[in-house]
């Protein structure tokens, strides 16, 4: 591990989760939560500004990232929506938070907006990343987008087949690398900022949640039983209704264009929205004194 902070581990659900924790422990509580292709090393300077501040910062691997593990070796790896809500969940019943800031994008926005979408009163407010309302409507996504937003999710169909599990199995290194390079075009990234995160891509699960995921967002496999009420729950579309923080990259090579009035429909509680010039698809690691500030502005007095 690349950072000095050490790695604790948690029992939480099916998994043992592994997390970082800076500052205070008395501190409001900001979990940080990452995506796809990245791990907790995209909060560093996030979590140290937001620590300095007094808060307690909580960064976990996801599961199939890093030392990250299923208790369980018979436990289907699902990457679906419902799953990532599910981790965050249980892990702030196993830390014994009771309310917290809920920050991420991608994966990792997924995973605050199922838990404050279907359990606000866990949440203090939320951060996320494009496209702001991170719940997948499932039903809807074999609907046809532009071809420009097809063209940016060609990785996405491309784990559809054999050929992209096989193409993720013997490339994962280059395949993320890649990503990294077309969703934040002007970040210049050093090799050692890429390789501290591709440790984590290692893990012996990575493969199959991350194909898992692509496949079950287009209602292509089946999910896992355990989660098939919160998926029907989700697919009803809920509104989030906690005071919340929208940051879209300006420069985001994924995701899709979009006006502010079209970034805020799903949310019903106080919203705002930023969009920051010159930053990507990763932005805690482009911006992160802009991520830390909103999740500043989140907290009570």
């Amino acid at each position: 591990m690349h950072s000095e902070v050490p790695v604790k581990t948690i029992l939480a659900g099916v998994l043992q989760i592994a997390y970082l924790e800076h500052g205070p422990t008395d501190g409001p509580v900001a979990v940080l939560l990452h995506g796809f292709p990245y791990d907790v090393h995209a909060y560093d300077a996030v979590a140290e500004q937001l620590a300095q501040a007094g808060c307690r910062c909580i960064t976990p691997y996801l599961r199939g990232y890093g030392p990250t593990r299923f208790i369980d070796a018979t436990t289907p790896r699902s990457g679906e929506q419902a799953a990532l809500g599910a981790d965050l969940l249980a892990l702030l019943d196993a830390l014994k938070i009771p309310r917290a800031v809920l920050a991420g994008y991608d994966w990792g926005g997924r995973a605050a907006c199922v838990v404050a979408a279907l359990r606000p009163e866990r949440v203090i407010g939320l951060v996320s990343g494009d496209p702001g309302y991170n719940i997948q409507d499932i039903a809807a996504a074999n609907t046809p987008a532009s071809p420009e937003t097809e063209r940016r999710l060609w990785y996405q169909y491309y784990l559809h087949g054999d050929r992209g599990h096989a193409g993720l199995t013997a490339n994962r290194d280059a395949f993320c690398r890649l990503l990294w390079q077309q969703w934040s075009p002007s970040w210049s990234f050093s090799e050692a900022t890429y390789q501290a995160s591709a440790e984590s891509f290692a893990n012996p699960d990575f493969v199959e949640v991350v194909v898992h995921s692509y496949r079950h967002r287009f209602g292509l496999v089946e999910g896992d039983p355990r989660y098939r009420k919160i998926e029907q729950a989700l697919a009803q579309r809920p509104p989030i209704s906690v005071p919340s923080v929208l940051l879209s990259g300006a420069d985001d090579g994924v995701s899709s264009r979009r006006s502010d009035s079209a970034a805020v429909r799903g949310f019903s509680g106080p919203v705002r929205r930023q969009v920051l010039a010159g930053v990507g698809h990763n932005v805690p690691q482009e911006a992160p004194a802009a991520f830390a500030e909103a999740v500043l502005s989140l907290l009570p007095g």
